[in-house]
This record gives structure tokens, sequence and C-alpha cells, in this order.
């Protein structure tokens, strides 16, 4: 595979602005694209990763971060993808990593890489891989875990020939294995409304946007990252019966980056993509009325990577963080409320933190979602006794707002 790998080829003059205005030149390295996914086995995770006994510890860790910059052609500059690392890590009882070793070694020679001298790495034009096997890994070593008698560890690295990545990239995805198991919030009994018009009474208020601003603009949802990188196996639709991919005799991630890398590119830079040719929505152009206003005040608190809060005119305090747990969020003195909207889950406490500076606390949220022309129904996870939700979209309940208080005004 050829790096640069071209992501969008032939950019417009406007194109060419919106990347060195909101990527190139952003307050945040926002040409960078990382994930990472640390899926265990343990008691606290039995529905999911099938847990029934302490000999079940099999743990499967993915890292990727991905670093795109403008590319010269002929024409018109594209966007390449310049630096790939993808890292994977698999633990499991001895003869399972046996059985992964060995259909690495055919994926390596389906799709046509070379050992490189004293084995152990690999390489196919612009990538190389290094297979690295532990029968304890030094990472668990280091931390004193201890896994259960037989079990051993491989790890696997593909990265783009010229990015070498500094040791603090390759540690991240331990340091957030270290945090441990997310504790889900058990859901109070929150009061239902049927459109915005409490924070009338609530203004000035904060935001915080999660996915389902983006769904609305066109970006796919998280759920496709965890469908490309095989993070859980989706036989079903509710997104609670997806279980953890754990087993590496199951695990097809590797096998189809080695036999078509080039294909599988395709399916790691489709997020990028999609999110820089997306356009801000009504919803965003909504809220950048209501920024105008006064009515909303303090950046934009986003768990988003889109870029669309931004493009539309508004800042931007970005939560979706590795290097934190928990992001410090820029608090206003005398909002009244925090509005969160299209956010299944507080991960990073903004929500709890909010109702300890006594804000209440109104969900935006359809509670479902979009598949195969049916409606799935999906909960939110943290709402509590005193907050409120509204169950709708918000290209419907966002505008409607803005009118809304515009009528009040007049």
């Amino acid at each position: 595979m050829d790096i640069p790998y071209i992501v969008i080829d032939q950019l417009t003059p406007d194109q060419q602005q919106v990347w060195k205005t909101y990527f190139g030149d952003a307050d945040r390295p926002r040409y960078i694209e990382e994930g990472i996914w640390r899926r265990t086995q343990e008691k606290a995770t039995a529905e999911q990763s099938g847990w029934t006994a302490a000999d079940d510890a099999r743990r499967r860790i993915i890292h990727y971060r991905y670093r795109y910059s403008l590319v010269p052609t002929t024409a018109a500059p594209a966007i390449g993808l310049t630096d790939l690392y993808l890292y994977h890590s698999a633990t499991a009882p001895a003869d399972e990593i046996d059985a992964h070793h060995d259909a690495l070694w055919d994926s390596l020679t389906t799709g046509g890489w070379k050992e490189a001298p004293g084995g152990f790495l690999w390489t196919r034009r612009d990538l190389k891989c290094r297979i690295t096997e532990h029968d304890a890994h030094p990472q668990d070593a280091a931390a004193g875990r201890t896994l259960p008698v037989g079990y051993r560890s491989l790890d696997v690295q593909i990265v783009s020939v010229s990015y070498a990545p500094p040791p603090a990239v390759r540690q991240l995805p331990w340091n957030v294995l270290s945090t441990g198991i997310r504790c889900k919030d058990r859901p109070g009994t929150p009061t239902r409304v049927p459109d915005l018009s409490v924070l009338a009474d609530l203004l000035p208020f904060q935001v915080e946007i999660g996915c389902g601003t983006s769904v609305e603009a066109g970006i796919p949802p998280l759920h496709r990252l965890h469908e490309i990188y095989r993070v859980t196996d989706r036989q079903g639709h509710e997104p609670r019966e997806h279980r953890f991919t754990l087993s590496p005799t199951a695990d097809t991630l590797l096998h189809e980056v080695l036999t078509e890398p080039e294909e599988k590119t395709a399916d790691f830079v489709e997020m990028f993509r999609a999110c820089f040719l997306a356009e801000p929505t009504p919803a965003m152009w909504a809220l950048k009325e209501l920024k105008d206003a006064g009515h909303l005040v303090g950046p934009v608190i986003t768990n988003n990577f889109d870029v669309l809060a931004a493009r539309a005119g508004l800042d931007e305090c970005f939560m979706r963080r590795y290097d934190q747990a928990v992001p410090d969020v820029a608090w206003v003195d005398g909002a009244k409320a925090l509005l969160v909207v299209g956010l299944h889950a507080d991960r990073r406490k903004v929500q709890a933190r909010a109702r300890a500076r006594g804000k209440q606390v109104v969900y935006l949220d359809p509670e479902g979602f979009w598949r195969d022309g049916q409606f799935m129904p999906y909960s939110l996870e943290g709402p509590q006794d005193g907050d409120l939700v509204c169950r709708a979209t918000a290209a419907e309940a966002l505008p409607a707002l803005v009118n809304l208080l515009k009528q009040h005004a007049g």
C-alpha cells in the first residue's frame, strides 16, 4: 500500500480553506484521528464477554492513530493519510494464541508481505508489521496484573514505514486499561417534556453535544467504528446484544488488514472523510443563533471530532480525550442549565458535574435510531431524578427553540 493514501482527491478552493482554518491551523490537532478499545473478560463484563469463572481472562486491545495532511497533486491538493499506526494486543489461553499466530502467518503470506531478516518484522510497500509474543506481557508485569496459568499474549503493530510511534503513543492504551471498566450510570426517574420550551425559564444555559448531531449531518454513528475494528460481533440490533470480540480465532480484523490493506484502509479513513465532507446542520446553526442572542453561553462541550460546531462559528470544549479520564469543563457562572443533545452516556461526567453545580440538566434525544427502516429504541443511560428529557431530534427541537425565544423577545 502506498503512503500517502489519498482520502479526498482534488480539493476545491473552499475545501482547502476548510482544511486550513479548521484542521491545519486549528486549536487542537484535528488532523489526528485516534481511537482505543480495551475489552476484558471478567465478572463485571460477563454479559458481553462470556465470563463464567476466574480462568476466563481473555483481553483484546485496539489502538489506532492516523495523521492526515495536505498532499500536493498535479491539479489541486488532496487530503492524504500520511501516518498510519494500528496496534492489536490479544491475550488468551496458549492454544488460542498458537492458532492466532498461525493465522497471522497465513494472512501475511496471502497478502504478499515479505519477512525481514531475523523474523518478526514483515513489510509490504509502505507498511511494516511487527509481531511480538509474550509468555507474560511486560505491561502486566509492570502493573502487577496476574493472569491465569497458561495464558499468553501476542502483539501486532502495523505502521507506515516513515512513522515511528513515540513511547507516549505506544503506552497510551495501557494507561487507559489501568483506569478500569467504566461503571454505567443507573437511570433515575426523569420528567418527560414535549419540547424545549422549559429552557425559556432557564436562561442562559450551556450545551453538551454527542454523536446524535453528527448523525444528522450524515456522519456514520460511532457503532460503525465498532464494525470496522470488529470490536463486537454485532449479531443483534440491540446494542446490549453485541458481545465482545475476545477469542483471537474469531477476530478477523488483522486478517482483513494483512490480506487486503488498501481495501481495509478505505474503511479506516471512512469516518474522517465523512467528517471533513459534512456541513453544519440546521441544529448547529440554531445553536449559533442561540449563542449570538446570549441564550447559550460558554463553548460547546463536545464529544465529537467532526468539527461541525467550530465550522458553525462556535467555540468547542473537546471532551473525547485519552490523556484525561475526566477532562476539565469550561463552566460559566450564572448558567442555569445544561442542555445535553444526542449523547447516550455521561462518560466524562459532565452531567454529573453540572448537577453538583446546581444546574438543571435537560436532555434532547429521540432515545432510539433508525436501522433498515425500523426504529430501534435506545434509552438514555444517565438521566436522574429531577432531570428533564425531550424525545425529539436536534433538527426539530433546536430551530423550534430559536423561534420560541424570538417570539418571547418580540
